[in-house]
């Protein structure tokens, strides 16, 4: 099947070509035509499937064809976890309405809010945001939601484990009750069918991929090590394997930078990227990992989800995630576009249930290796360890609570807000993420 056969415009074909693709994937193949029939959809694709044009070909159709308006109010909205996600899917906004009328921007906290509400002032048609920094602008009446007709929830399952629930439910409020929903997450728990239940109307579900599953493309292996033997095992890895190209997952800020520091002594370039780093620090570092001049990205995985890295051949989960399903985020990474990938895992003692855990999610065991001399400990407990983090549902509701509270203070308190944010230079409180 072609682009074209799914009935997009000229212009939006032209685009897709300029872009280097031919044919659409299997999510793209199944939600377009949907979309375009401006139906409600529920749609579940793995990260690298390209879910991000299956939402974003059809509305940018959808408002092209539309009465234009004289001053260009927000008619499409997209709700995005993060910044790097946001950027991400401006970029692929930008690329695919190059030969349409058709006006974007992309807003999220962590920088100057000046610029973005001098662009939103212009007009756009498309807004691609993360919850604070727009509900911050909204109550600032630096924008209005009032003509929305395409509201897009993309990686709607990071926004809930990231406590976002209740300014979902703030900018639900906000808009026409009559517009089109459209509903993306890389997986599909009960909590995404409670939430779609809440805001779709009839929808259509689509599911180019079983539910947590891994891309085949990828081949994951574990090796066993003691925990004290991890920063040797992962130096020798990429040295000796000679990989340029490595992204490598941390639980914490501060192990993401206590492991750049070890790579860093042993002769390999890398950067951290995380919540404390500034939106300049994150950007400069993607764009250093990108054009080969860092070879190793070490991530959290907030600050990971959305990075966009094509031909990415190695991800290296140097901890577990306690969160099965942040696994498949993870190694989602690589893989992409039927290209291959490698995802290794170095496990020790106490995360023995993180790795059943996940297996159990994905219904592979994933093959074992030890190395001569970073054997594990057979002394060490498999009992996990304790984590600050708390449960995906714990999450939901108390980083949830915490941020409705928060907005409620900002609105009931405007001149306090006020100052808080001159304070602030602008910055909203999604920064950390």
């Amino acid at each position: 099947m072609s682009f074209k056969s799914l009935g997009l415009s000229e212009a939006l074909l032209k685009a897709v070509s300029k872009q280097g693709y031919t044919n659409p994937s299997p999510i793209q193949e199944k939600a377009i035509p949907l979309v375009l029939e401006r139906k409600d959809v529920l749609a579940s694709a793995q990260t690298g499937t390209g879910k991000t044009a299956g939402f974003t070909l059809p509305m940018l159709q959808i408002l092209s064809q539309g009465q234009q308006l004289r001053h260009r109010p927000i008619r499409a909205l997209v709700l995005t976890p993060t910044r790097e996600l946001a950027a991400q899917v401006y970029d692929n906004v930008k690329s695919y309405s190059e030969f349409l009328n058709i006006k974007s921007a992309v807003i999220f906290g962590g920088v100057n809010q000046k610029p973005q509400v001098s662009t939103l002032r212009q007009g756009v048609d498309i807004l691609i945001a993360t919850p604070g920094r727009l509900l911050d602008l909204e109550s600032q009446r630096a924008l209005s939601l009032s003509k929305i007709e395409i509201l897009v929830l993309d990686e709607a399952d990071r926004m809930l484990d990231m406590g976002f629930k209740r300014d979902i439910d703030k900018v639900m409020s906000l808009m026409p009750s009559r517009r089109q929903n459209l509903l993306f997450s890389a997986t599909f728990s009960r909590e995404i069918k409670n939430l779609a239940n809440s805001i779709l109307h009839h929808p259509v579900l689509v599911e180019a991929t079983p539910e947590n599953t891994t891309v085949d493309a990828i081949k994951q292996k574990v090796f066993r090590v003691a925990k004290a033997k991890k920063p040797g095992l992962i130096i020798k890895l990429i040295t000796e394997g000679n990989w340029k190209q490595v992204l490598v997952f941390t639980r914490t800020k501060h192990g993401a930078n206590n492991l750049c520091k070890k790579m860093v002594s042993a002769g390999i370039t890398a950067v951290a990227i995380h919540g404390n780093k500034s939106q300049g620090a994150r950007t400069k570092a993607l764009a250093g990992f990108k054009n080969n001049t860092v070879r190793v990205l070490v991530a959290t995985d907030i600050a990971a989800r959305g990075l966009d890295i094509p031909l990415l051949p190695h991800v290296i989960n140097f901890e577990l995630p306690n969160i099965s399903e942040d696994y498949v985020h993870r190694i989602g990474r690589t893989g992409r576009a039927g290209a291959s990938g490698e995802a290794i895992s170095l496990v020790c003692a106490d995360e023995t249930s993180y790795l059943r855990s996940i297996e159990k999610l994905v219904g592979i065991r994933i093959p074992v290796e030890v190395l001569e001399g970073f054997e594990p400990d057979p002394n060490a407990s498999t009992e996990p360890i304790k984590q600050n983090q708390r449960s995906s549902r714990s999450r939901n509701s108390g980083n949830s609570n915490n941020s409705s509270n928060n907005r409620s203070r900002r609105s009931n308190k405007s001149n306090n807000s006020k100052r808080s944010r001159r304070n602030n230079d602008g910055r909203s409180s999604d920064r950390r993420y």
